[in-house]
């Protein structure tokens, strides 16, 4: 697979709707991850992520304009000891959970599929980083429904062990703008890591799109010590 530029790739999606990124630092000292929501409508938009012990949550920006806080309100990183799991919706809970109960990331996900917003069904995407021993990989899931066919889900799963440095792949939930929104398609994106935290930062947030972005997480984590840097852009509170 052809390595991309991630900034090149946001750029040219208006609407790539949530996302999801992780891979290891240029100078291989860093597990890498990032997660962006998108949003179209008025309560999609009216959010901001807040730090949540070692994770993160969705809140809504104006308590008072939402609507609908199902499928928008979530945790979408949490820490369950040396496992970073980062997902696009209440599954986060499900797959920590149930791995706290000693299953694995997949059959967690065997007890979810997409999300119940017809007519787009929109996939669950969902990430696992596992560092132990000064060792590093990582997992990708997608829940999808079959060319918009609610009764059917397909399930697909990408495990990466020792990515090299300066990689990783991203995942998104739409293919761009449309009505219904097409789901996204094939594996995860081989893109390209550069940089420390904070230009890495300012590199998604610059390239989303202006209109459709509301909140990106980013964090760096030492493979050796577990140590890790977390940022926080919310365009509510720019």
């Amino acid at each position: 697979m052809q390595k991309i530029s991630l900034a090149q790739d946001l750029a040219g999606n208006a609407y790539p709707g949530r996302g999801i990124v992780i891979g290891r630092s240029a100078d291989g000292k860093h597990a890498v991850t990032a997660y962006f929501i998108m949003g179209r409508s008025s309560n999609s938009r009216n959010r901001v992520f807040v730090e949540d012990g070692e994770g993160i949550r969705t809140q809504a920006f104006d308590p008072s304009k939402l609507e609908d806080p199902s499928l928008i309100i979530y945790a979408p990183v949490r820490v369950l000891g040396n496992k970073t799991i980062v997902t696009n919706g209440d599954q986060t809970d499900t797959i920590y959970e149930l791995m706290d109960k000693q299953q694995t990331f997949e059959q967690a996900l065997r007890t979810r599929e997409f999300e119940p917003d017809a007519p787009n069904y929109t996939p669950r995407i969902s990430g696992i980083m596992h560092l132990e021993n000064g060792r590093y990989n990582y997992a990708m899931s997608i829940l999808k429904s079959s060319n918009g066919d609610p009764s059917s889900c397909c399930r697909y799963t990408f495990a990466y062990e020792n990515p090299k440095a300066g990689e990783g792949h991203f995942i998104h939930t739409y293919m761009g703008d449309g009505n219904p929104l097409p789901s996204f398609e094939g594996e995860p994106t081989l893109i390209g890591v550069e940089g420390d935290i904070d230009s890495f930062t300012q590199m998604i947030w610059d390239n989303l799109n202006e209109e459709n972005k509301v909140s990106l997480f980013v964090r760096y984590i030492e493979i050796e010590t577990g140590k890790y840097e977390t940022r926080i852009v919310n365009k509510n509170r720019e």
